[in-house]
């Protein structure tokens, strides 16, 4: 079962290309850090900006410089059924740990249509399936009840839960088995509340830059030290917040970029932040003695 930390990991482009070193050294300062994985080509990777070719090389490329010392998760989703399988074989292929793949977004299925888009790729990818469930993004939303189906064919093994609602997570929490099904917090700023309900842990944004925080932060609700947990959730309250001061993953790349990270440029429709929003990013990376090159 997937618990812990895992970082939703920035894609660093250079010149217009997926800078496959920088990416490297990324992982290897998530691994000297001590996340529990990594999600390549999701949401925070700006995977709608990716080819699949560029998304299969980022996949392949994470699990390679992780050399089993971590789980990879690769980001295999689309709107397409046909495409979401081939990218979660393809997952399977370079030695994966599992898929993360996202609700159809754009076409709206129903909820009959989303049980069969993932049971489709399940049957036929032997491979532990995350689910994402981020209607913000995918104008969907797959139902607590859906969930519950899906969550008894053995490959599908949890959900990235980002709809924002406690109700949802709690419904969840009640029509799945804990033991075989994992709820993983999809926002940073509510992993507290749903490690209280039952989540295992977090596909974090914030870890991209303070892995080692976000680990600590897991492993005290993982060991019901929720003293400890709310400690560092208030410590880290408005750094969570920050990161969404315009569309992720803008905020987290300006982060890196600020603390000495080659974090990569933006690819459009995404730009840089708005010159307003970057002095308040620098102001609360200031308080927490976040400046350039402290990294």
């Amino acid at each position: 079962m997937f618990c812990g930390a895992y970082t939703a990991m920035v894609t660093p482009f250079s010149n217009g290309q997926v800078d496959r070193d920088q990416l490297v050294a990324n992982v290897h300062f998530q691994v000297e850090n001590g996340i529990d994985g990594l999600v390549p080509s999701g949401t925070t990777g700006e995977s709608p900006t990716l080819s699949h070719e560029e998304q299969r090389w980022v996949n392949e490329w994470v699990v390679e410089a992780a050399s089993g010392k971590v789980k990879v998760i690769a980001g295999t989703g689309s709107n397409s059924t046909s495409e979401a399988l081939e990218l979660t074989d393809h997952a399977r292929n370079i030695g994966a740990d599992g898929a993360l793949m996202v609700n159809p977004y754009y076409n709206k299925p129903s909820q009959e249509g989303l049980y069969r888009h993932f049971m489709t790729i399940a049957d036929k990818v032997d491979l532990p399936i995350l689910l994402y469930n981020i209607p913000g993004r995918t104008s969907i939303e797959m139902t607590p009840q859906t969930v519950g189906r899906l969550s008894a064919h053995p490959n599908i093994v949890g959900v990235k839960e980002a709809t924002g609602s406690m109700d949802t997570t709690s419904l969840i929490a009640q029509l799945c088995d804990p033991d075989q099904f994992a709820i993983i917090s999809g926002d940073d700023s509510l992993t507290l509340p749903l490690m209280s309900l039952g989540a295992k842990g977090v596909i974090s944004v914030l870890s991209n830059l303070i892995p080692d925080r976000i680990k600590a932060f897991t492993t005290a609700a993982l060991a019901s030290d929720f003293a400890g947990a709310r400690s560092i959730h208030y410590e880290l309250l408005d750094l969570f917040k920050v990161m969404f001061i315009e569309t992720n993953p803008v905020p987290i790349k300006a982060a890196m970029a600020i603390a000495g990270m080659d974090s990569g440029e933006l690819r459009l429709p995404l730009c840089e932040l708005e010159a307003t929003n970057r002095m308040k990013l620098e102001s609360v990376l200031a308080g927490h003695d976040i400046v350039v090159g402290t990294t």
